[in-house]
């Protein structure tokens, strides 16, 4: 029997609000990533993930 893997949770910490290119100030997901979150696989959010990180990271917004 295959064992399937639960989807990642959502990287919403609860501060939604958009700056001025459309990304979450608070998981830095673009406005398409949010909405498409719920119908994407693991591999999808895995990419969504990571573009996040590498947003954040941009901003100087991790330690």
């Amino acid at each position: 029997m295959e064992r399937r893997e639960r989807p990642l949770p959502s990287p919403c910490v609860s501060i939604c609000a958009l700056d001025e290119d459309d990304v979450c100030t608070g998981c830095q997901r673009t406005v398409a990533e949010i909405t498409r979150w719920g119908r994407m696989d693991n591999e999808e959010r895995r990419e969504v993930l990571k573009r996040c990180h590498e947003r954040a990271q941009a901003k100087g917004q991790l330690l």
